[in-house]
């Protein structure tokens, strides 16, 4: 059994405010956390079940903080609705630069507030080799427990960051592309796109906002055939990602 001060630290990295405060954030699921011990990530503290300890003791760090407790304490320091491998508190990596470089794809967001669809947009920059994801401070947390579930370990290995995502666009090198998926675009079909510049992705909702609208130097349309009104964010990222890197 973890101790009370632990449950209460655990559990206030649920929220925002307190990550931001204590530098940490939550990796939860087997899978997951694995990728993390594999990665550069520091691990702060383990909390798992014996039958994971038992598996993966060779994959436990030492000098790391491991305890093992039952799937249902295990499930009510988690925010998953099951939990029975494993939970971490790792450190918020530190930033790299920020610099668009030549020949690179970035991917922008532009106020997606759902924690899913962040964390799958953030697994298909991985999927693609993208330089990284860029997003509004509107947009869901990255580090958000169920972002980072949703990326499925490849929190581990995509830059992020969140910037004012107007200010950021218009401070761009002269020059370099920012695409846009609208319904008023260019047939993406019809293109021959280079993986270079910024994919800029809005919310499903109410797609791009004015100010980063403005920004854009191409935009990008998926005809479809049927009657849906809209595409998920996530499909149609993926959808424009694969004719960048079609011809490559």
């Amino acid at each position: 059994m973890v101790s009370k001060a632990v449950a209460k630290y655990v559990h206030a990295l649920h929220l925002k405010k307190y990550r931001l405060r204590h530098g940490a954030f939550l990796v939860e699921g087997g899978k997951s956390v694995r990728e993390l011990l594999s990665s550069g990530i520091l691990t702060e503290r383990l909390i798992v079940t014996a039958e994971f300890a038992g598996k993966f003791a060779a994959e436990l760090p030492p000098g790391v903080p491991v305890e093992v407790v039952t799937e249902e304490e295990l499930t009510r320091l988690s925010t998953l609705s099951t939990n029975n491998t494993a939970l971490a508190v790792a450190r918020l990596p530190a930033e790299i630069p920020l610099q668009p470089a030549p020949n690179q794809l970035l991917l922008a967001l532009d106020e997606v507030r759902d924690p899913g669809n962040v964390g799958t947009l953030i697994r298909l920059a991985d999927w693609y080799g993208l330089a990284g994801v860029v997003c509004s401070e509107t947009c869901a947390d990255p580090w958000a427990p169920k972002t980072v579930a949703a990326t499925m370990g490849s929190f581990t290995r995509v830059p992020v960051w969140q910037r004012p995502l107007p200010a950021w666009l218009a401070a761009l090198p002269a020059g370099l592309p920012v695409y846009g998926a609208d319904l008023h675009g260019d047939n993406v079909h019809r293109l021959r796109l280079r993986p270079h510049g910024v994919l800029v992705m809005g919310s499903e909702s109410h797609g791009l906002t004015p100010p980063v609208e403005a920004c854009l130097t191409q935009r990008l349309h998926i005809p479809g055939r049927g009657q849906a009104e809209s595409l998920n964010v996530a499909v149609s990222a993926a959808i424009l990602l694969d004719n960048f890197y079609r011809n490559e």
